[in-house]
């Protein structure tokens, strides 16, 4: 009885664990990979260091993070971020930092926005998602705007 219920707590409590998310040690959320990737350790993403540096439209974008310049020889696998992925990524209790367009960007220092606006994969036939860094919104907006809006890679870690 006593070698059952020794299972049976075991089972339970390993079960438990494993359903804990994965933090880094030291409570470390993002991990630098010291190759221009940050990995995330709550989400299992690994994101570009910085955005594309420069204002982009969406389907500039789309390319952009297919094929990033930082890191993109390593995986074939990187694209651009869904909405709910951004929103990962977003710190209301944080002042954040100012990014070199002049707009307060609500991140993690790990990672760096040169804008608060970053694009999403989300789109319609003229328009797409994005997501405001600054206040922590997603809108809709014509695929065609580029002023402000940034491009930020994203890949699954395996």
């Amino acid at each position: 009885m006593r070698k059952k219920l020794f299972i049976l707590i075991s089972a339970t409590f390993c079960l438990f664990l494993i359903s804990l998310p994965c933090v880094a040690p030291g409570g470390e959320r993002f991990i630098d990979n010291g190759d221009g990737t940050v990995s995330d350790t709550l989400t299992n993403l690994m994101w570009s260091k910085e955005d594309n540096l420069g204002d982009i439209n969406w389907h500039d974008a789309k390319v952009y993070c297919n094929t990033p310049p930082i890191s993109g020889y390593k995986y074939l696998d990187w694209r651009m971020p869904t909405i709910k992925e951004l929103r990962t990524l977003y710190n209301k209790d944080t002042a954040g930092y100012e990014t070199d367009c002049g707009l307060r960007a609500r991140i993690d220092p790990a990672i760096r926005l040169s804008c608060a606006w970053v694009w999403a994969s989300g789109n319609k036939t003229i328009s797409a998602y994005a997501f405001s860094f600054r206040k922590g919104y997603q809108y809709s907006t014509l695929k065609l705007n580029k002023k402000l809006f940034r491009a930020l890679p994203v890949r699954n870690i395996k």
